[in-house]
């Protein structure tokens, strides 16, 4: 645009006219992005979010009640917490919230909408030491996990969230199980489920987890990694959303075992796996040597991580994403996820607990069960083949 030096006065208000009209369809236009993120938003079906308390003694409450007093959260799931109205009330008095509402019902059938629903498992006064791991604490955990995975099995609720259980104090009760990811898949009917950490873009799953160190060799086998690989490339694809995931694999041996003079897994186990992997389609690529692959950010070139035990893989994710970060059970038909921290017996009780990783978690298993039924509807409902194109193709072949 020129301006011409006589006519400087025009010129102003022909370029504020134009900045106003511009102003304007720029309002336009970003007033139209809302209406329309507001539409889609209005017309998603919120999702009913089963929530299990946890060890009473220790902070699962506490971060539940931090996590669900954001109203945002109510436009997106149906919370329906199992526990009693009773242990709630007792954690929201210790740590002096005043924001906290919830409704009490019977039966998860009966949760309402943009409310925080509490199903009563258990009637009875709880004899709560905050802080102090006990059997009772166990005892209620398990309570709440029964009556849970109860209704998520009967179709009362969605998806399952849970909140820190003290393995110990939940053995006590009868629990049977190194944790929950056990739990769930012999529940799912499957031997092993697999324990993915999820952050972000960070994704960590494991070979083995619950067991001793010294077992650990005898576990990895190439059969189980391949398994594994297959296993974490199907969640990548369906819970994530990825197409063609892109996986590393870690070594078992300090620096990959170097050439086999740090031991010998590398090239007799872990390669064959990698190797038989890519025969099979797969995208993997290793094995790294675990103590730089986080700190130089490999893991940035990748859509997902497999580690070979339980510490290689979460020591590098927990000091990425502590606060964050979050528990995914893969391989499963349910979707299970849960905060990416223990009970804190050490702080239950002050209000001090990060709900952020609960937060994360619920949001997470929203968005795998979105992404399942999004995929489900797809493959129910394929796009057409045009009979153009598929001529078209037909002659290419030939």
């Amino acid at each position: 645009m020129h301006f011409c030096a006589g006519n400087v006065k025009h010129n102003r208000n022909h370029l504020h006219l134009l900045l106003l009209l511009l102003g304007i369809t720029q309002s336009n236009r970003f007033m139209e992005k809302k209406q329309t993120k507001d539409i889609l938003k209005s017309n998603r079906k919120p999702i009913r979010v089963g929530i299990t308390t946890g060890d009473l003694n220790g902070i699962g409450p506490e971060v539940i009640i931090k996590s669900l007093r954001n109203k945002n959260m109510l436009e997106e799931c149906i919370p329906v917490i199992y526990g009693s109205t009773k242990t709630m009330a007792y954690h929201k008095k210790a740590i002096e919230d005043t924001f906290f509402n919830y409704h009490r019902i019977e039966d998860a059938a009966d949760a309402q909408p943009r409310k925080i629903n509490v199903v009563a498992c258990w009637k009875e006064i709880v004899d709560m030491k905050l802080g102090e791991p006990s059997e009772i604490g166990g005892k209620y955990a398990f309570e709440s996990l029964k009556a849970a995975t109860d209704d998520l099995a009967a179709g009362k609720v969605d998806v399952l969230v849970t909140a820190p259980i003290s393995k110990e104090t939940i053995q006590m009760a009868g629990f049977e199980f190194p944790g929950h990811t056990e739990y769930l898949a012999d529940l799912s009917g499957k031997q092993e489920a697999l324990m993915m950490m999820v952050a972000d873009e960070l994704r960590v799953a494991l070979v083995t987890s619950h067991i001793a160190l010294k077992d650990v060799v005898e576990e990895v086998t190439t059969e189980k990694i391949i398994q594994k690989l297959k296993e974490f490339e199907k969640s990548l694809k369906n819970d994530f959303g990825i197409i063609r995931p892109r996986i590393a694999v870690l070594g078992l041996n300090p620096h990959a075992g170097e050439k086999g003079k740090m031991g010998e897994e590398e090239a007799n186990v872990i390669n064959p796996a990698i190797l038989k992997a890519k025969e099979s389609g797969l995208l993997t690529f290793g094995p790294y040597p675990a103590d730089g692959f986080f700190g130089s950010r490999q893991y940035t070139d990748f859509d997902g991580v497999l580690a070979m035990y339980h510490d290689q893989g979460l020591t590098g994710f927990k000091s990425l994403a502590f606060n964050d970060g979050v528990n995914f059970t893969a391989g499963l038909p349910i979707v299970r996820t849960s905060p990416d921290h223990g009970t804190a017996f050490d702080i239950a009780g002050e209000g001090c607990a990060d709900e952020q990783s609960m937060r994360s978690a619920i949001y997470l298993a929203m968005d795998i069960y979105r992404t399942r039924e999004r995929i489900k509807e797809m493959n129910e409902n394929p796009l057409p083949i045009s009979e153009k194109k598929d001529k078209r193709q037909s002659k290419r072949r030939s």
